[in-house]
């Protein structure tokens, strides 16, 4: 079976890190596989939201360290990158949910950082401990944690390696909400079914490579009001917009037409 589960239902993709024996310990196949999973959920358009999760009871311990002393021994490949998810899930344009359903360590932590929203269960444990195994956190941590949670948390979390429980990461900021283990998936299922119905595909790109974007280049004030005017001119007088007023008065779903992998213009501050 693939270490990387897909299930596509009514416009929501849930990606499974699927390695349950070694409580989904990341590997750099399971990097390459989630980075062309997003890259082609990316570009299918009947899929609205994507949800990451594990397979229970984690949802992944860390780099996998059957090799032990050799696990972070000098790279051998040319290719060598701390980022091995490719493109990241905050790089594309479908809104991620993580459903942090059980333990989260090092990488499995930092992958879920990369997410848009992310939920977690009450009592699993998360860190980043990289610092305490005698190398650096990875998958662009340093900026997600710091983005995200502020500066201050970042410090906490990247310089100490500590772990936490589910209701301090909702405290400090780095997730939305926290819950019993079994009741995580759900709740990002429902998120996500939620975007799938009510939420234009085309208004949910613009709006999260926005967001992301702001964090990315440190716009001012005045230049995200100029970049939202911007936005504005796109999608005014578009049918979706017309579509998402009739639906909302009408009482009913909206039937969205704009397709993000044909309509899409890159924005004029890439």
């Amino acid at each position: 079976m693939s270490d990387v589960l897909v299930e596509i239902d009514r416009g929501v993709a849930v990606l499974t890190l699927n390695r349950p024996e070694t409580r989904n310990a990341f590997t750099g196949e399971m990097g390459r596989r989630l980075g062309d999973l997003y890259s082609e959920l990316d570009a299918d358009d009947t899929v609205r939201a994507v949800v990451l999760t594990g397979t229970p009871p984690a949802f992944c311990a860390g780099a996998d360290l059957t090799p032990k002393g050799e696990t972070f021994a000098s790279p051998t490949d040319a290719g060598f990158t701390a980022s091995p998810v490719s493109p990241a899930a905050f790089e594309i344009r479908k809104p991620v949910i993580a459903a942090v359903n059980g333990h989260a360590i090092g990488i499995g932590l930092t992958l879920a950082m990369q997410a848009d929203i992310r939920i977690v269960a009450d009592d699993a444990k998360y860190a980043i401990p990289q610092v305490r195994r005698g190398v650096v956190p990875d998958m662009m941590s340093h900026w997600t944690v710091a983005r995200v949670a502020g500066m201050a948390v970042a410090a906490d979390i990247l310089l100490t390696g500590r772990t936490f429980d589910g209701p301090e990461a909702v405290r400090s900021g780095l997730a939305s909400r926290s819950l019993p283990a079994g009741e995580v998936l759900p709740a990002a299922l429902a998120i996500a079914r939620d975007i799938a119905t009510n939420v234009a595909p085309m208004s949910a790109a613009l709006s999260k490579r926005l967001l992301w974007d702001t964090a990315r280049h440190g716009f001012t004030p005045r230049e995200v009001a100029e970049h939202e005017t911007e936005l504005h001119h796109r999608v005014m007088g578009t049918a979706d917009a017309a579509e998402g007023v009739r639906a909302f008065l009408d009482r009913r779903d909206p039937d969205w037409t704009a397709r993000v992998s044909t309509d899409w213009k890159e924005l004029p501050w890439t």
